[in-house]
């Protein structure tokens, strides 16, 4: 028995490593060894960010990885959480009573819910925030060697 609960909780703790796919779909799922991978990259941004500083180009493009995995599967713990129990046995439970006790929702699915909620929101948010910021100082940066003179001695002429 697949219980939501427990599903919603994977996909928001481990869900950036595959774990609530594995849960649901076992070993045989793509993407369950798929999502390792953006999330290894952010985090390679994010070494990266902490060794050359924030300063260095390809970490600004590599931690997004990294957020928007967190997000997506802080949404997908969101589908879980608030799939209709009948649904839920149906797809991941085929044989057992629509209304059965592992795809009933509880306070503990409450909690992976807003907890979820709250943290997908925070990190996506700060994704957006951290790759709009280096991107535009980096194009600022860009435009002001532009219109610099290249000798300063010069300028006057």
């Amino acid at each position: 028995m697949k219980n939501k609960t427990l599903a919603a909780w994977l996909a928001f703790v481990g869900g950036p490593f595959g774990l609530q796919r594995f849960y649901l779909y076992g070993s045989a799922d793509r993407l369950a060894w798929m999502l390792p991978a953006p999330t290894l990259i952010g985090l390679y941004g994010v070494y990266r960010a902490r060794t050359l500083g924030l300063d260095d180009p390809l970490s600004w493009v590599l931690i997004p990885f990294l957020g928007f995995t967190l997000a997506g599967c802080a949404i997908n713990a969101l589908v879980y959480g608030l799939m209709a129990a009948e649904k839920w046995n149906l797809r991941f439970n085929p044989g057992t009573a629509p209304d059965g006790v592992a795809g009933q929702t509880t306070w503990f699915t409450v909690g992976a819910l807003a907890l979820s909620l709250l943290v997908g929101t925070t990190v996506l948010m700060a994704s957006l925030a951290f790759s709009f910021q280096h991107y535009f100082e980096y194009q600022a940066e860009a435009a002001r060697a532009i219109s610099q003179p290249a000798d300063p001695k010069r300028s006057g002429d």
